[in-house]
């Protein structure tokens, strides 16, 4: 039998020494974590808990400002704001009927059929309420809008029948003119998950609708204002009983529109029933004077959200009326651009006022076969540059581009605008393409050929170009170089009761030119509208000193054949273009035009559209429906905002 003891006490002792020690640590650390806790509580989140605590007896309500109204440049209302009365149910009151101070989705439905009883609720309404009073149980969900004051009548003598139903008053927004500008001024829509990403939450809590588009949303900021709140306290059914403290809300400014909308109302009458944009800016300032897209569409059906029917009418229209072509539409600007590129032919030397260039009625690259062909199959003989842009002569500018080589052209023809956003301030403006021998490669993975550079000699080929860079480019020639950014604001009202405040205009980099290749390039412009010249029916009898240029833009090519707009289809017609400004010693206005697929050229479609244009701006020829401020409604001054 073994002599070694059962136990070894000093082994059991140590053991029990290690065990305390680690149970010790780990209670340490565990007070340490509760120490550090507390103190995070107390110290480092104090604010937010307690907000916490202070919701369980006051509540916040926020109060959305008024957003501010847009006008044209002559205090005609383009978009509004008006009062509507809104029904909205608290779920969490509805059981107070039943003194229990409880509700349930029974109450509801009870509730919901009892209302519409009384007051009409459309089936889409009554869905969506539905789905919101589940989520939220003390939050107001409206029901119905818009009541009628009839229904507004009949709701407050049985308010009492309804516990947890109020009305409630809202400014909804509206645009008294319709269709009319609806491409610039926009509209606004409910707002989304994805708005909320782009905007400050704390800002936006209450407020229902924000710009979708057009200037509401591009001018979103200075619309919309800033929220206020009231500070209530609430029972333990978060039932208000009593204010606290009021931030009263600012309302958004009113904006003023360098738009003269009678202006852009005959601009869209012109184009009735054509597919196009005129766009017609101020070479002075800069501002954008008429901005019209055809077809257009009604902007106030987006208000509270489009219904099925009437958005797929517009997306499957092929016409595509929700599509801004002044924007957004690219073009081959065909033979507008040709006056520019007689000054960047001057500039690089490549050619003299003096120089003169044989039109036999086509041009040949050296060595080649393929024929250039003019537009006049005759020609036009021997021809310096102003009588080029006079008569449009084909074989004059492939000849000019050629020997420029695409470098030199690309980067002249970017100086006035072409192949990037003139940055005017609506959403979604497109670049349109300058091409280059890079652009090319990367794009097609070829070498860029000598008959490229023939074809964007005279405005076709890969240049693509939008009708509103083709007013920025001309407002560069009656400027005789100088740059400004086109804009659609003018000014900005912060407060009713103060004056507007008249933005100034952002000047960009001039293009460099002797000032004879200006005069010289302006005259074959001017010649354009006089006898002899491309547009000459178009400039008759004007009382006025015209400078313009036409063009047509081929979309489908023939192969060689003879072209016969009646013998093809409407969509496969050639695009008609011109460009223009007025009066030519003291420029006021400058004009893009383009009609899509039309049935003629630039000189017999397009150019007595811009004429038309000018003589209403210039003379004021608006006819007898010209509208003024009262005609919306109210003067610029408009109902005074409580919120200012």
């Amino acid at each position: 039998m073994s002599d070694r003891p059962i136990k070894l006490e000093r082994d059991e002792q140590h053991m029990f020494n290690v065990r305390a020690l680690i149970a010790g640590i780990l209670i340490l650390f565990a007070l340490l974590g509760i120490v550090g806790r507390l103190y995070h509580l107390q110290f480092v989140e104090y604010g937010k808990y307690a907000e916490l605590s202070r919701q369980h007896y006051q509540k916040r309500i926020p109060t959305p400002p008024n957003r501010g109204q847009i006008y044209d440049r002559n205090g005609v209302l383009l978009a509004d704001s008006h009062t509507q009365y809104v029904l909205e149910v608290v779920r969490d009151n509805i059981g107070d009927e039943n003194g229990d101070g409880k509700s349930s989705l029974a109450d509801v439905d009870g509730l919901v059929e009892r209302l519409g009883k009384l007051i009409p609720l459309q089936e889409k309404d009554v869905r969506s309420f539905k789905t919101q009073v589940r989520r939220f149980k003390y939050q107001p969900i409206p029901i119905r809008e818009n009541l009628t004051e009839e229904e507004v009548a009949a709701f407050a003598v049985n308010r009492p029948r309804f516990p947890g139903v109020s009305m409630e008053v809202r400014m909804e927004r509206f645009y008294p003119l319709g269709k009319l500008a609806s491409h610039v001024i926009g509209y606004v829509g409910r707002i989304d998950s994805r708005d909320l990403e782009r905007v400050d939450k704390d800002e936006y809590i209450g407020t229902t609708h924000i710009g979708k588009s057009g200037v509401e949303a591009s001018h979103e900021d200075r619309l919309h204002g800033q929220a206020g709140h009231l500070l209530v306290e609430v029972d333990a059914h978060g039932k208000r009983q009593s204010t606290v403290s009021e931030k009263a809300p600012v309302g958004g400014q009113d904006l003023f529109l360098g738009l003269d909308i009678n202006l852009q109302r005959t601009a869209e009458q012109l184009l009735n029933g054509e597919r196009g944009a005129i766009i017609a800016m101020d070479p002075g300032n800069g501002e954008v004077l008429a901005l019209a897209s055809v077809p257009t569409f009604d902007p106030n059906l987006f208000i509270n959200g489009i219904s099925h029917k009437d958005y797929s009418e517009l997306r499957d229209n092929p016409d595509r009326p929700l599509f801004n072509r002044a924007l957004q539409g690219t073009y081959p600007p065909g033979s507008t651009i040709k006056p520019m590129v007689g000054i960047a032919g001057l500039v690089e030397g490549v050619v003299t006022p003096g120089s003169r260039v044989r039109d036999p009625g086509f041009f040949r690259l050296s060595g080649q076969k393929h024929v250039f062909r003019c537009w006049n199959k005759r020609g036009h003989g021997s021809v310096d540059l102003k009588y080029a842009i006079q008569q449009s002569c084909d074989t004059y500018f492939y000849d000019l581009a050629y020997r420029m080589g695409v470098d030199r052209f690309s980067s002249s023809m970017r100086k006035f605008g072409f192949g990037e956003k003139t940055g005017v301030d609506l959403p979604s403006e497109a670049s349109g393409l300058m091409p280059s021998k890079q652009w090319k490669e990367e794009r097609y993975k070829r070498d860029w050929y000598p008959g490229d550079t023939v074809n964007i000699g005279i405005g076709q080929g890969y240049w693509l170009a939008t009708p509103i860079q083709l007013a920025h480019a001309v407002t560069i020639m009656a400027n005789h170089g100088t740059r400004l950014k086109p804009h659609i604001l003018r000014g900005v009202r912060i407060a009713r009761n103060q004056p507007e405040s008249v933005l100034k205009p952002e000047p960009f980099p001039p293009v460099e030119a002797d000032e004879r290749f200006w005069n010289l390039a302006i005259q074959g412009m001017e010649n354009v509208m006089r006898p002899g010249g491309t547009a000459r029916a178009a400039g008759a009898g004007a009382a006025y000193r015209i400078a313009g240029k036409t063009g047509t833009a081929q979309v489908f090519g023939l192969a060689g054949g003879k072209y016969n707009a009646g013998r093809i289809a409407k969509r496969l017609r050639d695009h008609a273009l011109f460009i223009g400004f007025a009066p030519v010693n003291d420029p006021k206005i400058a004009v893009a035009v383009i009609v899509e697929n039309s049935s003629g050229s630039g000189g017999h479609t397009a150019a007595p559209i811009g004429r038309k244009i000018m003589d209403a701006y210039l003379l004021k020829q608006y006819g007898d429906d010209k509208l003024t401020p009262d005609d919306a409604g109210r003067d610029a001054g408009g109902a005074e905002d409580p919120h200012d």
